[in-house]
């Protein structure tokens, strides 16, 4: 395998992990593809782009870089059902419209799959879970943002249009409540935009798995849709005029996060008794 990651640490205690914006397909995937699975739909078009204010800020920054048809960064390694709702798996077979994602018995077997699971999704999720370590050990805690958009309509996976800005918490369990509630406060403040705090979108395996307040690691999920920034349809293309105004409200929020680490994040300390 080649490159499978890019990792840009930063100097501050908070990281974007960004696992769906990968395009690279093995050649076993590649030529097993329905043409409707080739044009690679479901990818998180341009957010590397969208986000490449971050480093700026301080960030550090961690990229997937295989499509998620290959294999999904953020589910577990053991495939075990994230929602009750339909969804795809960790080895997808369908685009989220519901259509066949492979050409019948042409899905990666049994060897390929294992394969990729140690070649693409443990080295990212190593790298994670040490940068994590890396901002915990040298700040007192870390903040993990994961960045995800979707197309504002997808009827297999939900009715109706989705909110423009789906802030996920897996139900309040991966974060202090506090950090949520200052997000969501920006949110609120970007006018223009919808937005929901652990509606459809919780948080995938990332925010679930590595979120742990308890241990001072607070992690979320934000779900964008993409009419904010892109055309939906083939060929996916970004639209600087639509991207203009939504990149301060991602950045409004990064900074939100670090404003509230700096006041909350550092473990209490605790004055000696006498």
């Amino acid at each position: 395998m080649d490159e499978v990651l890019s990792l840009e640490r930063g100097r501050l205690p908070l990281l974007v992990s960004i696992p769906h914006a990968g395009t690279r397909l093995t050649p076993e995937v590649e030529a097993a593809l329905t043409p409707r699975g080739r044009s690679l739909p479901d990818t998180d078009w341009h957010l590397p782009r969208l986000y490449d204010f971050a480093s700026g800020l301080g960030a550090s920054l961690l990229v997937g870089l295989y499509s998620r048809y290959v294999i999904d960064l953020n589910r577990p390694s053991d495939d075990h059902p994230l929602y009750a709702t339909p969804t795809t798996g960790l080895f997808p077979e369908i685009v989220l419209d519901g259509g066949a994602l492979f050409r019948p018995g042409q899905a990666p077997d049994a060897v390929l799959r294992e394969r990729y699971l140690e070649l693409i999704w443990r080295p990212y999720h190593r790298a994670l879970a040490a940068e994590l370590v890396r901002l915990k050990r040298e700040f007192g805690y870390a903040l993990l943002f994961d960045a995800h958009s979707i197309r504002s309509r997808v009827p297999y996976l939900f009715e109706g249009r989705l909110p423009d800005l789906n802030l996920g918490t897996h139900s309040g369990a991966s974060c202090d409540p506090s950090l949520a509630g200052s997000l969501l406060k920006v949110l609120e403040q970007a006018q223009g935009y919808s937005r929901v705090l652990d509606g459809r979108f919780k948080g995938g395996y990332i925010t679930r798995h590595y979120g742990r307040p308890a241990e001072r690691i607070h992690a979320l999920q934000l779900e964008l849709v993409q009419a904010t920034y892109m055309e939906e349809d083939e060929p996916f293309r970004y639209r600087e005029d639509l991207a203009a105004p939504i990149r301060p409200v991602l950045r409004a929020v990064l900074e939100a996060m670090l404003e509230w680490g700096e006041a909350h994040g550092r473990p209490r300390l605790i004055p000696p008794t006498r």
